[in-house]
């Protein structure tokens, strides 16, 4: 038997109390400050800056706290956030030739232009429970142990194409007009087919995890996208404001991202040479993994442009573009923890009625999903 649920203002207020006092937990334990995730969670930070599309560490640092660690509900508090923000204004594209690397590993060549930084990263650590951080008692290096930030303005500069990357030869010229109109996906709507600048906005706000997948079963096989990663940097890059009324470009800041080249051979035909072509990825924070899923998935989707056959959904731009928001999935999926009840009782009736005309259609004293009762008491 169902019955409806009544509750309405009083259930849900006494609801966002119990969230409340699940946030704060023990009153007995000091209570986490925004600062400490800010600087303690920083890849959760990072994630959450990058797929609520706002560069702001204290926000999404409230965000994490406000949602306690649910981090698609972070990222939706913040795009939320964004949406009331005014805009003054554009800045100049972002030139990560001069990014001050923290970072920067090729994986084509040991020995690349400028030299590769192994930097912070958890990929040569061991993937076991380091129970020195159940007390608290972690300390960080002393800064005579770890390179400081001048040496790491040594490895500035370096040239937005090096390397394997320069090799005109072999790999495909760098697409793109600096000075062609770039549609703001946040303003007007993307139309299929779409173009490359509404597709990279589009992957850099996606869910990690969904990008990583599709990235995953394209390397699998359902996409032949095997690639190199032949730069990947992490650092800092800064922010040029472009001031039209006073003729002006100002500096505004930096922004910490995580940028991805790959290469991906690509076999020749009638109008073209076998080469290697590109995929790129460019995320906020250090989100190394969505960046690299994110210029696979870049290459995989320009598929029609070498003339492949778009046979999986990592090919598909609809599929993947149209699925890959957090912010939209989330909420699909979850809506469906709302009330139904004039729905529900629709779909009821609507079984009612098929079951009805099926029983119609069925010879005489066939019920019971198809056992003849008559049939059965006879023998």
């Amino acid at each position: 038997m169902i019955t409806s649920i009544k509750g309405g203002e009083v259930a849900i207020a006494a609801s966002h109390k119990l969230i409340s006092k699940r946030r704060r937990g023990d009153g007995a334990v000091a209570e986490l400050t925004v600062e400490q995730i800010s600087q303690q969670m920083s890849l959760a930070v990072d994630r959450v800056m990058s797929e609520g599309s706002l560069y702001d560490t204290t926000l999404a640092a409230l965000a994490i706290k406000q949602s306690e660690g649910d981090l698609l509900e972070a990222i939706a508090l913040v795009r939320s956030f964004r949406t009331t923000l005014n805009r003054f204004g554009y800045t100049e594209p972002v030139n990560t030739g001069k990014m001050l690397v923290r970072r920067r590993i090729a994986t084509t060549h040991k020995d690349v232009p400028g030299g590769q930084f192994l930097g912070p990263t958890y990929d040569y650590t061991h993937r076991i429970l380091d129970f020195s951080l159940l007390n608290g008692s972690s300390q960080a290096p002393s800064s005579g142990e770890i390179s400081t930030e001048e040496e790491l303005s040594s490895l500035s500069e370096l040239d937005e194409e090096s390397g394997i990357l320069a090799r005109s030869d072999i790999i495909e010229a760098v697409e793109g007009n600096a000075s062609s109109a770039v549609n703001d996906i946040t303003r007007e709507p993307i139309a299929f087919p779409s173009k490359r600048d509404e597709r990279l906005q589009t992957l850099t706000r996606g869910d990690e995890g969904f990008l990583v997948g599709l990235c995953y079963s394209s390397m699998r096989g359902y996409g032949r996208n095997h690639p190199f990663v032949a730069e990947l940097r992490y650092g800092d890059a800064e922010v040029l404001f472009d001031i039209p009324e006073i003729g002006l470009t100002v500096g505004v800041g930096t922004v910490r991202l995580s940028e991805c080249q790959t290469i991906h051979l690509t076999p020749g035909d009638g109008s073209r040479v076998p080469q290697f072509t590109r995929g790129y990825g460019l995320v906020l924070g250090q989100g190394e993994r969505k960046a690299i899923a994110m210029a696979i998935l870049d290459r995989s989707l320009r598929g029609e442009e070498f003339g492949e056959e778009v046979e999986y959904p990592a090919q598909n731009e609809e599929f993947v573009l149209s699925h890959s928001d957090s912010v939209a999935s989330s909420g699909l999926v979850q809506h469906l923890k709302l009330p139904h009840y004039v729905d529900f009782q629709a779909t009821m009736q609507l079984l009612e009625q098929m079951r009805d005309e099926q029983a119609k259609r069925q010879p005489q004293g066939f019920v019971n999903g198809g056992i003849n009762e008559e049939t059965e008491i006879a023998e």
